[in-house]
């Protein structure tokens, strides 16, 4: 039965993303890369240079100048990453900032766009059981007047994420085997990471510090405008925006 479900729930995702593409509506693919240790470590794979680097013994957090937590959005419509580092909690308020930073690089793109599709794990920042996340989703589609559908993949299934294998893995190569001694060293080989069939990625810093446990009341979850839909309701729902007269 959960293999069914899970067919159901990719055929789904697919339906939508073709709905989307013909409609001209953005869809972007986000995810939270594996956090970088900052500093002189190891950094796994081959580079030409006259002279190695040297680096720690071991890789101990606390010699790391800062731990980088690089959060992706990725569009598969144009072929273009953007990427927002963080050095401090990977929390929902951080994955809802760097949504609505990738929104503000990009919606020049997406001049007469209605709706926004996201695709996400259904674990970490973005989890599908996160209210926050959603009230904040609430928040940007209403400041930018979005309806927002977000699609969650079930738990052991992000390697379907498009972001995991046609941005993230193209990053990795990117920095294989050079050292990662500041953020602007990471910020610089992201920018620098390209694709032959013609990927780009963007990045920006974030220096913000974020709080963990932020608690949405009941009362604050009841004025997110959301409907889940009937197929895996749990995973995919859409947040649509407030009408202007409402309080």
């Amino acid at each position: 039965m959960a293999k069914i479900a899970a067919c159901v729930h990719f055929r789904y995702i697919a339906r939508l993303r073709d709905e989307f593409g013909a409609s001209g509506d953005p869809r972007v693919s986000v995810d939270t890369k594996k956090k970088e240790l900052i500093g002189r470590f190891k950094n796994a794979g081959q580079t030409w240079c006259r002279e190695g680097q040297k680096v720690n013994d071991h890789d101990f957090r606390s010699d790391a100048e800062a731990i980088a937590v690089p959060y992706g959005i990725y569009d598969p419509e144009r072929n273009v990453g953007h990427v927002c580092v963080g050095t401090s909690k990977d929390v929902p308020d951080f994955a809802a900032d760097a949504l609505e930073d990738w929104w503000q690089h990009n919606r020049q793109h997406y001049p007469s766009a209605t709706r926004l599709m996201i695709e996400a794990d259904s674990g970490g920042s973005n989890s599908a059981t996160s209210r926050q996340y959603k009230k904040r989703l609430q928040q940007f589609a209403d400041r930018e007047a979005l309806e927002i559908t977000v699609c969650h993949y079930p738990p052991g299934a992000s390697k379907w994420n498009p972001v995991e294998h046609r941005l993230f893995s193209q990053i990795s190569a990117t920095w294989a085997g050079f050292v990662l001694q500041t953020v602007a060293i990471l910020l610089a080989f992201i920018r620098r990471t390209t694709t032959r069939t013609g990927l780009t990625v963007t990045a920006t810093q974030f220096e913000e510090t974020y709080k963990t446990g932020v608690k949405v009341s009941p009362s604050e979850f009841k004025k997110i405008q959301l409907t889940r839909h009937e197929v895996c309701p749990k995973l995919n729902y859409t947040i649509r925006p407030h009408s202007k007269n409402t309080e």
